[in-house]
């Protein structure tokens, strides 16, 4: 019986292939709405350098909305910020209805390293910016080592800009290093069984010659819902 890995490693040119049908400018399009994210009201100690909106939908293919709501993990999961109901502003209706989100999930699912109720599942959206300054250090998870609490999670990096570190983990539940990298072309994604693996992410600062300096990233949470 063949083993089904916890994790994959996607080149930006896999993703791409599977955006073929959308044209260089809807892709352009796509990722500048990366420019307009307010910040995280939730962050600890009133730290602002996250930006963020979130919004979730029904099945994979049809991708029907839900009513805006909270976003909650438990404390289990994430010991930082959860227990509390997280209200992210929501997805921008350009984005939200973007023919290339609905392409991009679809492909996503099609690569998820286990079974996943397609047409009554949940997914999650998170659209994220990490701002590093000279002052201060962005941390794209100050949590540190954690799960989501989900089935799935693909993680797309959409760009960066300004910055050096930022690389990426992936540890099994016994904490032994399953991948090292760094993110660096558009679209490239990291797919894991959020059950099997935990994550993390270094810190980015502004490279050299800069003062600032900006990493985005598209989070996709994959789940089955309780009204499913």
């Amino acid at each position: 019986m063949t083993t089904i890995l916890p994790f994959l490693h996607v080149p930006a040119a896999d993703t791409l292939r599977a955006l073929a049908t959308h044209s260089d400018e809807e892709l352009k399009s796509f990722r500048e709405t990366w420019e307009d994210l307010p910040v995280d009201a939730y962050m600890k100690d009133g730290a602002d350098y996250r930006r963020r909106r979130y919004g979730s939908f029904r099945g994979v293919d049809r991708m029907e909305p839900d009513r805006h709501g909270a976003f909650h993990q438990s404390v289990d999961v994430n010991a930082l910020h959860g227990g509390v109901d997280r209200l992210f502003p929501p997805l921008a209706e350009e984005f939200a209805t973007s023919g290339v989100l609905r392409t991009l999930i679809a492909a996503l699912a099609d690569r998820l390293p286990g079974g996943f109720d397609r047409a009554g599942g949940g997914v999650g959206i998170h659209q994220i910016r990490i701002t590093a300054t000279r002052d201060a250090d962005g941390l794209p998870a100050p949590e540190g080592i954690h799960e989501d609490g989900h089935h799935f999670v693909a993680q797309v990096f959409m760009g960066r800009d300004g910055v050096q570190g930022g690389g990426s983990q992936i540890y099994d539940r016994e904490m032994r290093l399953l991948l090292r990298t760094t993110l660096t072309e558009p679209f490239e994604t990291i797919i894991i069984d959020d059950r099997r693996v935990f994550h993390g992410v270094d810190a980015i600062e502004p490279a050299d010659g800069y003062r600032t300096g900006v990493r985005d990233m598209l989070l996709v949470d994959f789940f089955p819902r309780a009204d499913g």
